[in-house]
């Protein structure tokens, strides 16, 4: 039988982070943690389209200003933040955009989607209590983890900075499940990709290609709610182990019911796991609550 959000175990008394979650997927995953009872934090760039998405959803879903793309902006969200969160999501994203820097003079992409996301979880490790869930995508398999100049300071190629990411997510997801293990920590490291899911992530290129980007949506994406499905398998199935990856169970990873997937054989490779996390480290001024654990 294909797993569905009717599988999801009661949620009540647990807390979780959702990152992005005033659309798309993010939303989804937020909503619907909420409505199986937990306490749903919805971590959003602009608070006042995340309460107005939130609002005709039932459950105790709280909106919090977090901009990834600022550290300053981390750092604050995360000393906001108190008691235990059990689950952190890390689902907020951007694709292809243009040439563009964070707040910190990181690459966008690079910038928000991973540093963003490293510097968050290292932040808020210490009251993890469950798990931590990255999204990844399909695209890190034409990602490669640019150790020489991983802020696209020469030649930018929007989707490859994307692919570079989606990849840095992958292994961070990776390299932090070791880490946890080496340290002796019960909390697990997960990851996700939604597939093809029709979603406003693919309408931000600024040009021709939103408009292929929509009619691709249309023609190949599953919903919103179906591309959901592998983070909330990732984030609630109770014995799931660390470092699981979970997809779509359809052809290509496509589309399809959530079920644990490969991974290339470029986000196994320990030695630039390793390397990227310290550069994160450098990049972020942000250190692991274990890092001395080895």
């Amino acid at each position: 039988m294909p797993w569905t959000t009717a599988d999801i175990p009661d949620q009540t008394g647990r807390t979780v982070v959702v990152t992005g979650a005033n659309s798309g997927l993010g939303l989804v995953t937020a909503t619907t943690l909420a409505a199986a009872g937990a306490r749903v934090i919805a971590a959003c760039r602009d608070v006042a389209k995340g309460r107005a998405a939130v609002a005709r959803f039932a459950g105790e879903i709280e909106v919090r200003a977090l901009d990834l793309a600022d550290l300053a902006s981390v750092e604050a969200f995360a000393a906001g933040l108190d008691g235990p969160v059990d689950v952190l999501v890390n689902n907020a994203g951007v694709m292809a955009v243009p040439r563009r820097r964070t707040k910190d003079g990181f690459e966008l992409q690079l910038g928000t989607n991973h540093l963003g996301h490293f510097a968050l979880t290292c932040r808020l490790l210490p009251r993890v209590t469950d798990r931590v869930v990255t999204l990844s995508s399909s695209m890190h398999r034409i990602g490669r983890i640019r150790l020489d100049d991983l802020n696209w300071q020469r030649g930018y190629q929007r989707w490859l900075a994307y692919g570079q990411s989606k990849l840095a997510n992958l292994m961070f997801a990776y390299e932090l499940q070791h880490r946890l293990l080496t340290a002796g920590s019960a909390v697990r490291s997960m990851a996700a990709h939604p597939g093809y899911a029709a979603t406003n992530l693919q309408s931000h290129t600024e040009t021709v290609l939103d408009q292929l980007l929509g009619m691709l949506n249309h023609v190949v994406g599953q919903s919103a709610e179906m591309g959901a499905l592998p983070t909330l398998y990732a984030a609630t199935v109770v014995d799931l182990p660390g470092g699981s990856y979970i997809g779509p169970g359809g052809p290509g990873e496509i589309r399809g019911y959530p079920r644990p997937v490969g991974s290339s054989g470029a986000s196994h490779d320990r030695d630039v796991q390793r390397a990227l996390w310290e550069a994160s480290e450098r990049l972020t001024g942000v250190r692991f609550a274990f890092a001395d654990a080895r």
